[in-house]
């Protein structure tokens, strides 16, 4: 099959299983790699080990596909509609995890359009990725004309914003390419640094990934810094916004994809009862969803420093119960949490539980 029916195929395939966008680019070292390399010196990934332990594989695509030459990189629409106000007691959670989590949808689509490339091309080598892999997915969306990087660092698409995933088919065929995305439409707007709540963004196209919200509610396996907690504001897991202030993300259609639909628990969240599911229902209701990816003790965390920055005398049964919890980075952040309610209550649940603790760090969060 010739490179330019190959590739008509694969997008027009793409587009039926439910990607919007689909473009090719030659498997090339992306630029870049030099303003990674000089990112991970920073310190700026935290405790990401799977960037900096595979940086060098980073370098080209060939370390994800023996032989590759050609890339099709595809996005997903996610934004379905606005988010609900929150009311006292309630946690928000990034549009991205609303509903299934991207990871296993996106894999069965890729799955099923590698099933499809074998069958046009026997002799290919072929692999689909979905933000696992350690590919540049942003610079070779760029390269396929899908759009451009914005100063958020995230990949913007003129009629779609920011509001998708990006995933990738790896394969040893040559395709017809795409023209890349010429230049960057961010113009002189600071809109997204402005409005970044812990000041992660720290210069255009620069991102601290260690002040990030996203990265504090998810990736963060410790206890998040005391001095960016209230900037965490009613985030229990990620953050959008950099995205929601984004001027090109208020032209974006909504999407109408059933697999990232609202759950109807996840906009927004209860956060007290949280602390009163047992493992079998945590697992029964997160479990498949991307909010599982923090572990109970991160996400309850999470929502005790919610909890903590808009103090709701409704929650102070959950806040103590986890005082109690058997992890020590829940008791923790309970703790700091506790210590923003001015009820009798709370300071007498943290002097009962300062005669009785072990853990040196949940002692601290104690006695403040």
């Amino acid at each position: 099959m010739r490179p330019e029916q190959l590739t008509q195929n694969l997008k027009r395939e793409a587009l039926r299983l439910g990607f919007n966008l689909a473009g090719a680019c030659s498997a090339v070292a992306p630029p870049g790699q030099e303003r990674f390399r000089q990112w991970i010196a920073s310190g700026f990934a935290g405790e990401m080990r799977f960037l900096t332990d595979r940086a060098q594989a980073y370098e080209h695509p060939r370390h994800v596909l023996e032989g590759v030459r050609s890339i099709l990189v595809l996005a997903a629409a996610y934004c379905t509609r606005p988010p609900r106000a929150t009311e006292p007691g309630q946690g928000r959670v990034s549009r991205y995890a609303w509903g299934d989590d991207y990871h296993h949808v996106i894999r069965r689509r890729l799955r099923r359009l590698e099933q499809l490339h074998r069958e046009w091309a026997p002799s290919a080598r072929v692999r689909g990725v979905v933000d696992t892999a350690p590919i540049f997915e942003r610079e070779l969306g760029q390269l396929a004309g899908l759009g451009w990087i914005g100063k958020n660092t995230l990949l913007l698409n003129p009629g779609m914003g920011s509001w998708f995933f990006l995933a990738a088919l790896l394969t040893s065929d040559v395709l017809a390419y795409d023209e890349p995305f010429p230049g960057s439409h961010c113009g002189t707007c600071r809109a997204c640094l402005e409005a970044c709540p812990t000041g992660a963004l720290v210069e255009p196209y620069r991102l601290d990934a260690r002040k990030c919200i996203s990265y504090l509610t998810i990736e963060l396996r410790g206890s998040a810094p005391r001095e960016l907690r209230p900037a965490m504001g009613q985030w229990l897991f990620g953050c959008d916004v950099c995205q929601e202030v984004c001027p090109w993300n208020r032209r974006a259609a909504a999407s109408i994809d059933r697999a990232f639909q609202p759950r109807a628990d996840t906009d927004p969240v209860e956060l007290a009862e949280l602390f009163f599911l047992d493992a079998a229902s945590w697992r029964a209701r997160f479990r498949g969803t991307s909010l599982w990816r923090p572990k109970r003790r991160g996400l309850l965390r999470n929502a005790a420093i919610v909890l903590g920055n808009r103090p709701h005398r409704a929650a102070l049964p959950a806040l103590v119960r986890g005082l109690g919890d058997a992890e020590p980075l829940v008791r923790a952040a309970c703790a700091w949490a506790l210590r923003r309610y001015p009820e009798r209550e709370a300071r007498a649940a943290l002097d009962r539980r300062a005669q009785i603790e072990c853990d040196a760090a949940v002692l601290a969060e104690i006695r403040g």
